[in-house]
């Protein structure tokens, strides 16, 4: 067994070249070395203690070896509950707090896209829908597993989602399901092509909503280093081996400052009809919707006339937000997307405590070690005028106190 070492390690990556699903990401959890103990304790927080039994058994696919689980449940006949009910449940439940909000997140993620689909509020989504026993067990032991191994970064490859039908609770449904689609849509996840399959499931809902709420970006894997590889099979037979892969590793880059590969969303529109106060009004309402970049450029357009080009940078699951300011406060007919890579330096926001007042200060640190020092301007711009000192001389001092060493979180020396 590959993960018969347990490791922790910052960054994991998710290959599912056949699909994403609950047991699939558990098993190569399992795989990894994780005690079984990490998922039962919370499910028996939860009262599923005797609800379900674990068979995980390593059998062959391909030709190649993996971890195979399958959840049985003990109950004949689970109850089924309304969403609303089962968020109480988890909430009120003794659980460790980032281990709860992480369960939570994804069947909100789960019981939105499938309200959506069904047309009603998630709150009047089904038991059966979002929280059958054996989604729980999923959810909570790959939530679980993930914090167990110490892993801060998870990177996802687009899966294929399948095609052709379903038979569900709710009938006969097309493939992808439409709840699956519903996620891949509002997280702005790219699908893999399902060309060359064989007709049926290969990503299900509770498998996109676990990757939706809990990782970083889709993409194809960073440069790392491997330090440990879990495999999960699926059920089905394929003509080709049906595994995931969860990778264990470090960055390529290590150490402090090491930058990171993020996934992007840009827009971007062309405007020529469009006071200067209207642009203005548009950009900051952008930036309100939670754009990470705002700014515009002059173009020339058709017919000689003067135009704007505006664009946005945002992380990809804002993309419906902030088309609607688009729609609601911009002229264009359309806006241009699409999804960009980027490297940037790890960076967080501080409080520093100055003998002028507080100001908000982001520190990221360069790969040799030093460090970039940026306070806020609109809190170097208050306190200015407050203290009447010219704005260039109150950031020579406040940043003179950061290179003293003073600590940014109390002001102490």
């Amino acid at each position: 067994m590959s993960g018969s070492t347990p490791v922790r390690a910052a960054l994991a990556v998710v290959d599912c070249p056949t699909g994403l699903a609950g047991n699939m990401l558990l098993a190569a959890l399992f795989d990894l070395g994780l005690p079984a103990a990490v998922v039962e304790q919370p499910l028996a927080a939860l009262g599923l203690e005797g609800a379900y039994r674990l068979r995980l058994e390593e059998r062959r696919s391909g030709g190649l070896r993996g971890q195979h689980l399958e959840v049985e449940l003990l109950e004949a006949a689970p109850s089924h509950r309304l969403w609303r009910e089962l968020r109480l449940q988890i909430a009120a439940a003794p659980l460790d707090p980032v281990l709860q909000q992480r369960v939570l997140a994804v069947f909100e993620q789960l019981a939105e896209a499938e309200g959506a689909v069904h047309g009603h509020g998630a709150d009047q989504v089904h038991f059966h829908e979002v929280g059958a026993v054996d989604a729980l067990v999923d959810v909570v032991g790959v939530c679980a597993g993930l914090l167990h191994f110490g892993v801060e970064q998870l990177v996802c490859t687009p899966p294929p989602a399948g095609h052709g039908q379903v038979r569900t609770a709710h009938g006969l449904l097309p493939l992808p399901v439409p709840a699956v689609l519903e996620l891949a849509q509002r997280r702005a996840i790219p699908l893999a092509s399902s060309e060359g399959f064989p007709p049926g499931e290969l990503t299900t809902p509770t498998g996109m909503a676990l990757m939706a709420a809990l990782a970083s970006r889709f993409a194809q894997a960073p440069p790392l280093r491997p330090r440990a590889v879990g495999v999960g099979l699926g059920s089905r037979t394929l003509d080709r081996p049906n595994l995931l892969r969860l990778v264990l590793a470090d960055g390529a880059e290590e150490g402090a400052g090491a930058a990171r590969w993020e996934t992007l969303l840009q827009q971007q529109a062309q405007i020529d009809d469009a006071s200067a106060e209207d642009l203005a009004f548009l950009q900051e309402q952008l930036r309100a919707a939670g754009a990470l970049e705002v700014f515009s450029q002059a173009v020339q357009m058709k017919k000689g006339r003067p135009g704007t080009l505006i664009t946005v940078l945002a992380p990809p699951e804002l993309a419906e937000p902030l088309r609607q300011v688009w729609w609601q406060q911009g002229s264009s007919l359309g806006v241009r997307e699409q999804l960009l890579q980027r490297w940037a330096l790890p960076r967080r926001q501080l409080d520093l405590q100055t003998p002028w007042g507080p100001v908000r200060l982001k520190r990221s640190q360069r790969p040799d070690g030093s460090w970039i020092s940026k306070p806020e301007a609109d809190d170097l711009m208050e306190l200015a005028r407050i203290h009447q000192l010219p704005l260039a001389e109150l950031r020579r001092r406040v940043l003179a106190l950061v290179d003293a060493g003073v600590d940014a979180a109390d002001g102490a020396p």
